[in-house]
């Protein structure tokens, strides 16, 4: 059964119980403590030592309510394209300041990490932007090289278009004996010499699939990240793209589990 704004909203619907659950999940073992008055830390009945539940995560220092922060979060977990941080200040009523903050602390939990792809894992790059007319001072594009695993995840990365970085990528993400599908861009020939199969379509010939050899799943994937980029946030810095590019890869690689239980247990 899906978690709903109604669960959200009976588990997480005041500052102690958001506190509570930060303390439950980071000390589980620890017995005999009490909450103190007024502030966000807990004592033992008997050792009087403290616990600061909210050291250490994105709620560090913090002055706007947990009530803010999950909620946002929960935003998170339900918008298949993305919240902007000028939706979290009309949400919420904070600054943009504070909205922006928050957005990018929570992109911080979703980090391209997790286990190696394995199976079938298509490979592919992309281009993000474009130029400006005039030609001189116009913003470049932006390359994006990517994996994903046929049912599993994705690996995607801002970064040049170089042989070397394209491997090391593929070296970082990918099991050894796995089968690497990709279109017949040269360096993913490459791919037998580091213990990789290697299957390739000739898009130049417009041959797209080839029996299960294909990089449409990754092209799905490159699809929808743009189309959410343009339609929520319309314009991504270079600086701050990798986070925007971990948001979708996240969201993907976590399509078959609770993203707010996936979130929770990052913070």
């Amino acid at each position: 059964m899906k978690y709903t704004i109604k669960d959200f909203r009976r588990e997480f619907s005041s500052e102690n119980k958001c506190l509570d659950y930060m303390f439950r999940f980071k000390y589980p073992e620890a017995k005999g403590y009490y909450r103190i008055k007024g502030r966000k830390c807990y004592s033992h009945k008997t050792t009087r030592h403290q616990i600061h539940p909210l050291a250490g995560t994105i709620f560090h220092k913090s002055s706007t309510p947990l009530t803010v922060w999950f909620e946002a979060i929960y935003l998170f977990s339900i918008a298949k394209n993305g919240v902007s941080a000028k939706e979290l200040q009309r949400h919420f009523g904070v600054t943009y300041k504070t909205a922006w903050r928050i957005a990018h602390q929570i992109r911080r939990l979703m980090s391209n990490t997790g286990p190696k792809l394995s199976g079938l894992v298509e490979a592919d790059e992309t281009y993000m932007g474009g130029y400006r007319r005039g030609g001189q001072g116009g913003r470049g594009k932006t390359p994006v090289i990517g994996l994903v695993q046929r049912g599993g995840g994705v690996r995607a990365k801002v970064s040049l278009r170089e042989a070397h970085l394209i491997l090391d990528h593929m070296r970082q993400n990918v099991e050894k004996g796995t089968r690497v599908l990709s279109d017949q861009f040269g360096v993913y020939r490459k791919a037998a010499k580091l213990g990789y199969a290697h299957g390739a379509v000739n898009h130049w010939k417009k041959e797209y699939v080839r029996g299960d050899v294909h990089t449409n799943t990754l092209d799905g994937f490159w699809s929808q990240l743009k189309r959410s980029i343009r339609g929520t946030y319309g314009f991504v810095s270079v600086k701050h793209l990798q986070a925007y590019v971990d948001e979708f890869a996240f969201r993907y690689s976590n399509r078959e589990r609770s993203i707010f239980d996936a979130l929770l247990r990052r913070i």
